[in-house]
């Protein structure tokens, strides 16, 4: 097995790896801490700057999965009390319930070519995953954050908002990676609330909102027409665009179309 100093970014992997560790320790630190060992995953580790911070609290079961074989390598020769935690693979396909049965934390300086694949995971596993912390581009970390009026504010705004109570905590430079991004990044904290339903199905909700957003120039009248009544007066929110509406205001709107459909 050849021996690596360090691993060459790879430009269709999307890795930019961090080389400050002071922002490796914020994101280490920035997860809750538990009076018991939480499971807890890191999406594309690369040369384990991160890593080794998260390995130094004693209430993180820690794992990683790395689709870079380089990379895997690099962090068996590195770390290799840690060799056994390391899936080699791609995040996506993993499923997650089987091989954490339990709740687990989710942290990573996340590949940007997959980040919005990686926030609907954990949308779709939001039962399983009390909190995550993450960095991305910045423009997606803030849309994530971003509240109504916002221009920033999107669909991942208002289909993550209901579950997590998120924080944007801070940006980082360009030149805190290797290669540096042509942008600029953002640190996410997504933490788990109480709320269990909305009142109406998680599928319709997203249609909904998804709809509305496609086209959101346009007022929710117009965008969201072919999923309208004929008596739209019975609809809220009509003459507003998507972007003005919390996510709450979204609820009632999706339950007020619904409904209407079941009238009729």
């Amino acid at each position: 097995m050849a021996q690596y100093d360090s691993v060459k970014a790879k430009k269709s992997f999307g890795q930019h790896f961090l080389n400050d560790d002071s922002i490796a320790a914020a994101i280490a630190d920035a997860l809750p801490k538990n009076e018991n060992k939480t499971d807890t995953l890191e999406i594309g580790p690369g040369m384990g700057v991160l890593t080794k911070f998260l390995l130094e609290r004693n209430d993180l079961n820690l794992s990683a999965v790395e689709l870079d074989k380089e990379s895997v390598t690099y962090l068996e020769q590195h770390y290799p009390t840690f060799k056994d935690k390391i899936i080699q693979g791609d995040f996506l396909q993993l499923n997650l319930k089987a091989i954490f049965p339990q709740p687990f934390y989710l942290v990573g300086n996340f590949p940007y070519n997959i980040s919005t694949q990686i926030l609907f995971a954990v949308l779709e596993n939001k039962e399983h995953i009390p909190a995550m912390v993450g960095m991305f581009q910045k423009e997606v970390a803030k849309r994530i954050a971003s509240g109504p009026g916002n221009k920033d504010y999107g669909i991942l705004s208002v289909l993550l908002q209901p579950w997590y109570e998120i924080e944007y905590l801070f940006s980082v430079d360009e030149n805190k990676f290797n290669p540096p991004p042509k942008v600029k990044s953002g640190v996410l904290r997504m933490i788990r609330n109480d709320r269990q339903e909305l009142g109406i199905e998680d599928s319709y909700f997203k249609m909904i909102v998804k709809t509305g957003f496609n086209q959101r120039r346009k007022t929710l009248r117009n965008a969201l027409r072919p999923l309208l009544p004929e008596d739209v007066s019975v609809i809220p929110f009509m003459n507003l665009r998507a972007e003005a509406l919390s996510w709450e205001q979204f609820v009632l709107l999706a339950k007020a179309i619904q409904a209407s459909k079941t009238a009729n």
